[in-house]
């Protein structure tokens, strides 16, 4: 009886110890999990770090501002293509624009979630202006000005464009507009907006959209986006660099309108510079599958 008494604690004592050893086992693979999961960042967890568009954005309604820019962007291609301005779709530049803008414009929706839906062109319009846009809701255009006088590489043309989308991504025109219109309105319609937004119809989306100045913060925020944009496409962020010295050197010969509201070329360069840490890794990581992508098409 001694004997049966001491075998089955001994029994239980076993028992214990490979259910303790079971205890530590998962103890031990949740810890080993989450040292993972801090020390290794999920996938979504890279490329540049940009902080939430201006809340006064909402203050003027996204749809009618994109239906405003389409209108306004239908009105700039009849009356270039009536001036034989706007360059065909078989142009090798548009062709060439097009192919930039296929690779960025699936990474979009990264930072803005409705540019999935939205109606996105591509236009070349002959004149000597080196500068370009975007229009809220995708409607984006080039002057042959900023790709001859320039002479952009692919690289550089993507920064171009990326940082053009960026502008439409973040919503900068929106927020600008409603900034526009809150100076006018005053300070006491002011206080019914921060109130409960009674006022909202009173902001009016007419106007020229190409006229609008952005802030010298919105254009280091569409630099920042755009080269985590073109990263994104397999375009070289580094020709931000390249891009911006040529912007500044032109500048240096002819002053440039487009520059006018601009960080200062020196700043902006060490921007770029600055964020490319940040986004070299995507960029490399982008561009390795899409050459595996074109090998396994061979």
């Amino acid at each position: 009886m001694k004997f049966s008494q001491i075998n089955l604690s001994g029994q239980n004592s076993a028992l214990a110890q490979r259910r303790a050893a079971k205890c530590w086992i998962k103890t031990a693979g949740a810890a080993i999990c989450l040292l993972s999961f801090l020390l290794i960042p999920p996938a979504w967890a890279d490329g540049v770090s940009v902080g939430k568009a201006s809340r006064l954005r909402n203050l003027v309604p996204a749809a009618e501002l994109e239906q405003s820019a389409v209108a306004e962007y239908e009105q700039i291609k009849k009356q270039a293509g009536l001036k034989g301005e706007l360059l065909p779709d078989n142009h090798p530049q548009v062709v060439r624009l097009r192919a930039i803008a296929a690779r960025i414009i699936p990474v979009a929706d990264r930072f803005n979630s409705r540019a999935g839906g939205w109606p996105w062109e591509v236009i070349l319009l002959k004149s000597p202006q080196i500068n370009a846009f975007c229009m809220p809701g995708g409607k984006i255009a080039f002057y042959t000005g900023i790709l001859d006088t320039l002479k952009l590489t692919d690289d550089e043309a993507a920064m171009v464009m990326g940082h053009e989308i960026a502008h439409a991504l973040r919503e900068h025109a929106r927020a600008r507009i409603a900034k526009g219109q809150l100076t006018q309105l005053g300070a006491g319609i002011l206080g019914g907006l921060l109130g409960g937004g009674h006022y909202t119809d009173a902001l009016q989306l007419g106007g020229n959209l190409l006229s609008l100045k952005f802030s010298r913060s919105d254009e280091t925020d569409a630099d920042i986006v755009g080269l985590d944009l073109i990263a994104r496409a397999a375009f070289d962020p580094r020709a931000g660099v390249t891009l911006w010295k040529k912007m500044t050197e032109a500048n240096k010969r002819s002053p440039l309108e487009l520059l006018s509201t601009h960080p200062a070329g020196e700043n902006r360069v060490k921007e770029i510079q600055k964020n490319l840490p940040q986004v070299m890794p995507v960029y490399q990581a982008a561009l390795k599958a899409r050459q595996g992508t074109a090998m396994s098409k061979r």
